[in-house]
């Protein structure tokens, strides 16, 4: 059994991360921090674990019990956690924030898309997991990077729910504000982008054109619908093949051949992408759920391919479809 710590405990992420792993047949949660809730059972805070789990929440830190832990803190405190712990060297760390994302000297961190980096993520002590944004957006383009194949601008509209912004309210996660509304956010600045051109430049290093990127906060909870576009000089029925090829190897990923719903990812670690073609353009869809393969079951995807398991193991989640 891979025995498991969680370092921030009570947000939206550890709490999926929770759901998973308490149900996943090779890991054994054996400790859940958190300074604010210590001593509180973890089902009065994610009650939808009534049942499922009698662990307290524990402001303890006992690295030498556990093989793995997940950090499910905000942006920048994982980078203070790292600096001010002494871990063991066996420990192995998968990150949820953005702190380690981004290459840069003294990083030792891979990072954790699966479908980009599965062999070193397999051998990887350290993981940086994906954003929400990050995942669903390169998922839909990093087939055509593959193949040299993105030589114009890249134009992209992407809708998300209010999870993605964390389980803290804040005036637009506010239900009056979120239900009945739209509106954009960091329009052409949102900081997945710097992951996002990282990777696509890792499998096409000559990519310097425009990337233009349109995040909308959505009136639903949870759920990422990315709807991009650049010029392609193929045809659809090519453009299908470069993406299915892409992803023949990968469990997660589906190309549909029919036009999707979100409804068919949410609750799943799966990433569905739909392709049409339309006079010199290429319009790909690519659907994910934001807190499962946006983030803690793409992040429980990464624990099993560094412990050498299978890595649908635990993840084989049914659809909320309706």
């Amino acid at each position: 059994m891979i025995k498991v710590g969680i370092i921030g405990g009570a947000g939206y992420t550890a709490g999926e991360l929770l759901r998973i792993l308490l149900n996943h047949p090779q890991a054994e949660v054996t400790f859940v921090q958190s300074s604010s809730n210590a001593g509180n059972l973890i089902s009065d805070v994610h009650v939808d674990l009534l049942g499922e789990t009698d662990i307290e929440f524990t402001e303890e830190l006992p690295f030498s019990k556990v093989d793995v832990i997940f950090l499910c803190m905000g942006h920048g405190k994982s980078k203070e956690f790292m600096e001010t712990n002494q871990l063991p060297d066996s420990l192995k760390v998968i990150d949820l924030s953005h702190d380690f994302r981004l290459k840069r000297k003294g990083n030792d961190f891979v990072y954790g898309l699966p479908e980009l980096n599965r062999e070193e993520i397999k051998v990887a002590k350290n993981i940086a997991n994906p954003g929400c944004f990050a995942t669903g957006i390169q998922l839909a383009l990093l087939p055509l990077a593959a193949e040299g194949l993105l030589k114009n601008g890249v134009h992209i509209q992407a809708i998300t729910g209010s999870t993605g912004a964390g389980q803290k309210p804040t005036e637009t996660s506010h239900f009056s504000w979120r239900n009945n509304n739209l509106s954009a956010y960091k329009i052409m600045e949102h900081q997945h982008e710097g992951e996002i051109l990282q990777s696509l430049k890792q499998l096409q290093p000559s990519f310097a054109n425009d990337f233009n990127f349109v995040p909308i906060r959505g009136n639903h909870t949870r759920g990422i619908f990315v709807a991009a576009y650049t010029r392609f000089d193929g045809s659809e029925e090519e453009a299908k093949k470069i993406y299915q090829d892409f992803y023949n190897e990968h469990p997660f990923v589906f190309v549909s051949h029919e036009n999707p719903g979100m409804k068919q990812v949410v609750n799943t670690n799966k990433g569905v992408i739909y392709l049409e073609k339309h006079n010199n353009k290429l319009v790909i869809i690519s659907l994910t759920d934001n807190l499962i393969k946006g983030a803690s079951g793409q992040a429980v995807q990464n624990m099993n391919l560094m412990f050498g398991l299978d890595e649908r193991t635990g993840l084989n989640l049914k659809p909320v479809a309706f």
